[in-house]
This record gives structure tokens, sequence and C-alpha cells, in this order.
């Protein structure tokens, strides 16, 4: 049955028509089968591997459909007594549920009543991601459901920044439940940008709409909503903006800044690396999510080649560590023919102190942008942690990324994980480049803040890399006083000591963020719904260089 089937309002309402089948039931024989089962990853043993994750070597990361997690659950016996912070956990996430109509259609981002609300209590795409993630553990799978229709339901309405028409395959950055008391009836209202801060669209929600979808399919076991032809249609619309023809000579995607996690002036305008790693992780997905007839096969042969393209400029050209760090600093500039080294043009005058220090002998990472004539040498963690995920880094590049992060413990985790950039700019460079943006400070918000919810991320990278050390620390460290804290939105400070001077209580992607990195360690089969083994057609064109030796 279609979706197309159902009464659809522009608000969002479903009703069923009588028929023999609903898109809702799901058919236990539909086995999920567009996905091949991945290989495990051969990892040799590092400072971090810990003897008892043996296993690691050996597992397969396939969650088995309808199978809650083996970490204790919130239906569990022994769970309030043995996890007493995750029984505080579930009970705060429980609380941010948004229903729609009567039924959960996602999380709000914050339940601080002490504080003017402002947009937290809407429900964000990007936002919604871990708590998707963590009902998914749970065996929780309708308010995923719920929230993908609703989303895409969203979608499809016209979008208008003042007299501006967006792309049709737009995704909303959130969407508010508004009750009208008098006529007792529920509508939705979405903003793609209208709203924002800086009236920027959301580049990511659509890579995070098809990363969650493929999540959904690999956890249930059941392609029946990815199949449907409203979920196809809409990851088409999606792809078009990003895979349509124009002037770019580069696979990467250019960008506003202010469209992604860091929502802000921070100077990630051009080619961050956070979207760059969304965008392959999306692809991948939808490769594996399309069906391959009609509109679909095409679209597939456009994501191969763009995969190709973009797996091979990231890893050459995004790629630091020493040896690539040493060939910049002794840069020729002004080359002019096709077999030039310096093909960007970067001026090694313009390499900045810190990095010398901060690169290890072991170690290297994605830079944060890459474009002509600049490199952005920041540390990202979101950007980093999806190249692992997705495979946009090579398995020598995601261990190297490991030992960069252990290398550099304190700056990049200190006292509370974690560092969304680093490190943060100041001074006469943070007013320009952020406009004297009183919020992003030094070593706050997104200017070098620490941000909890990115111990899910780093909790999933650890795991395919075979370096779970990493993520107990890490684990332990956000059990040592976030909860204490009341879940907030970010820490300041360069060690991130300090609750953030403008961050939320009781954010949920920090309540989440925890959840489903708890559950993903202790049960690492979870590990499948957001993690993609290595494409051995995408082989890395790469010198090997001195972080990647034994």
């Amino acid at each position: 049955m279609s979706l197309m089937a159902m009464d659809l309002s522009l608000n969002g309402s479903m009703r069923s028509h009588n028929t023999a089948n609903s898109i809702f039931e799901i058919d236990d024989s539909d086995i999920l089968k567009l996905m091949d089962r991945p290989r495990p990853i051969n990892v040799e043993r590092n400072r971090s591997f810990d003897e008892n994750f043996r296993m690691l070597e050996h597992l397969e990361y396939v969650y088995s459909p309808g199978r809650r997690s083996g970490f204790n659950t919130p239906r569990s016996e022994s769970y309030y007594e043995v996890h007493a912070m995750i029984a505080d956990a579930w009970e705060a996430l429980r609380r941010s549920v948004v229903r729609f109509r009567g039924q959960p259609v996602g999380t709000i981002a914050a339940l601080d009543h002490s504080t003017e609300e402002l947009n937290y209590d809407q429900v964000f795409v990007r936002d919604f991601v871990p708590s998707a993630l963590a009902f998914l553990m749970n065996g929780e799978t309708e308010i995923v459901k719920e929230f993908l229709l609703k989303t895409l339901l969203l979608q499809s309405q016209e979008k208008m920044v003042d007299r501006f028409k967006l792309g049709e395959g737009v995704m909303p950055a959130s969407f508010k439940v508004i009750h009208h008391p008098a006529r007792n009836y529920e509508t939705l209202t979405a903003d793609f940008g209208e709203s924002a801060i800086g009236r920027v669209a959301p580049v990511d929600s659509g890579f995070w709409w098809i990363i969650l979808l493929r999540a959904y399919t690999k956890s249930t076991g059941n392609s029946s909503l990815a199949d449907l032809p409203e979920c196809q249609r809409g990851m088409r619309l999606i792809l078009s903006l990003c895979l349509s023809e124009g002037f770019d000579t580069f696979p990467t995607l250019l960008c506003a800044d202010g469209c992604c996690m860091i929502d802000r002036r921070m100077g990630v305008y051009g080619y961050p690396i956070e979207i760059q790693a969304l965008f392959f992780m999306a692809l991948r997905c939808a490769l594996a999510l399309l069906k391959q007839d009609g509109e679909g096969k095409d679209f597939v042969e456009k994501i191969v080649q763009r995969l190709h393209a973009l797996s091979y400029h990231m890893r050459n050209y995004f790629w630091l560590d020493l040896k690539q760090l040493n060939d910049i600093y002794r840069y020729k500039t002004e080359e002019y023919s096709h077999t030039a080294l310096n093909k960007f043009n970067v001026m090694p005058d313009s390499l900045p102190h810190w990095v010398f220090d901060f690169m290890p002998r072991r170690g290297g990472y994605f830079i944060g942008n890459v474009s002509p004539a600049k490199m952005d040498f920041r540390w990202f963690c979101l950007g980093n942690c999806m190249a692992i995920l997705s495979s946009l880094a090579t398995p020598e590049q995601s261990a190297a990324i490991m030992d960069l992060i252990e290398e550099r413990w304190e700056e990049l985790v200190g006292e509370m994980p974690l560092k969304i950039c680093y490190p943060a700019i100041e001074s006469h460079e943070w007013e320009i480049v952020t406009g004297c943006d009183p919020k992003n400070t030094r070593w706050s918000y997104h200017n070098g803040g620490s941000w909890p919810v990115l111990l899910w991320l780093l909790t999933a990278a650890c795991i395919k890399t075979g370096r779970p050390l990493i993520a107990r620390r890490a684990i332990e460290l956000i059990e040592s006083r976030l909860s204490k804290d009341h879940w907030p939105e970010y820490y300041d400070g360069k060690l991130g000591r300090y609750v953030g001077k403008q961050a939320r209580k009781f954010q949920t992607w920090s309540i989440a963020g925890y959840l489903v990195a708890k559950m993903m360690f202790e049960d690492p089969s979870h590990l499948g719904m957001v993690s993609l083994e290595e494409d051995k057609q995408m082989k890395p064109l790469l010198k090997r260089s001195a972080s990647w030796s034994c």
C-alpha cells in the first residue's frame, strides 16, 4: 500500500483507508536484503586495546532484528538497581517525547523550564538522531518510523525564505506541534532555515534522514518502509540537490557557514569536513536503500561515480599527518601544471603555529576545510568520527585518528568529552571569524566547547577500530558528573570543566548520546546500525605515511 493511499493533510495527519494491508504492518519474512553482511575488521593491538574485547576481531556488526540490547534495558529486572544513571537518563528521555495526535513523533531539544525556550521546544532532525538510535536499540521502533514519515511529509511543503523558493528536496531543520484549543486540533509547522540564526538552510538534515532510515531498516530487519515510493522519492529529492551538475571542480559540497551542527558563524563555510563525511555516509546508505529500477537506477550510477571521486579527494587532500604536514610546510607556490604538488596553492606561511605542536608522531586526522588557497587545520570531532563510521577513512587512517585522540586526550577530551572542535579561535581572529559572537567566545559553545552528545560517535568509532578502552575512559568521565549537572547541552573551558554559560539543562541529545554510547559499548552488535564497512572498490591512492607504520 502506498503512502498516498492515505489521507494526508498538509499538517501531517494520517487516516488509513480500509485496505487489506497497511504500510505499518511488518512481515517477518521480509528480511533485509539490501545490505551485504559486513566483513569483520582485522585490527592490530594498540595500547588502548582491551584484552576483554578480543571478540571484536571476530564480531560481525550485524544487528539482530527484533533483538533488544544485551545491556540492561529499562525493561530488565535489575536495571534500576544496577544502573541508576541510566534509569535517570531513560526517564528524562521519555519526558522529552513529543506527540502529534496521540502518536510519538520525536523528542524536543531540551526540557529546561528555568530559561527561555527559544527554539529548544522543537524537534530538530539532527538532535533526534541519538534519541532515535536509543529507542531502536531498546526495540522501540514506532517513534522512529513516525518521525521519518512526518519529516518526509514536511519535505513536500513549499519552502520560502522571503521571496526565494528553496529546493524541493530540502529537509526541515526542525518542526513543532501547534495546538489549536478552540478547534481541538493539532498541526505541524516546520523551519527550513527561514527562522534560523543567519537564515541558513540545514544541509545536514537530509543526510541525517537517510542515515536514520538505513538505521531503522537495519534495526527492524525489514525494508518495507524504505521501499515505499514516497521514501524512495524523498531520497531522490535529497540527492538531486547534491548530485546536480554545476560549476564545481571538486566532488565535495560547497556550503554556507552555519549549515550543520555548528549553526552559527564559525568560519566553516566552503567545504566543511562535517558535511563531507555526512554526505559520504548518506550516499552509501542511499546506495543500499534505493531500488535500482527507473529513476533509482540513474541515481545509483551517479552515486557510485560520486563516491569514487569523493573518497579520492578526501583521502588525498583533507588528510593530515606528520608527513603531510611536513610536505605542506615545504610547498612551493604558484605552480601551474597538472603535475603540481600544491594543487590548491596553499601558502606555507599560512600554517598556524599550534598545528606543529598538536600533531603527534603517530596519528592524523581530516582537517576542517580545503578550498583554493585555504586550509582550515582545526580538528572537528563529528566529521572525523563519521569518516570512520562511513569508511571514508581507510582502516589505516581510522587507526591514526584514534591514535591522535589518545595522544591528545587532554586537548580533545579533557575533563568532559568531547571538544566539538580544536583549538578555539580568540582575540582578533575571533572578532573577524565570528563577528564578535558573544556565545562563541573561546572554549565555549561551538568555539572549542565540550559536547557530551559526541560521546556516542566516539564510542561507535572506538568499537569499529578495536579501541574500546578509549570509549570506556570517555564514558567514565561522562558518568562522573553529567547527571549530577542535570544533563547540560555543553561545557566551557579548555578542559571542559564548567557547565556552559548559556547551556540548557536536560538537553535531550546529551541524554540520548550517553544512552547510545552505553548500550553500544555493552552490546557492540548495535554498531551495525551506524557503521559501514570499507568498499574494496574504493581503494585509496595514498602513499604510506609515518603515522601508518608499525
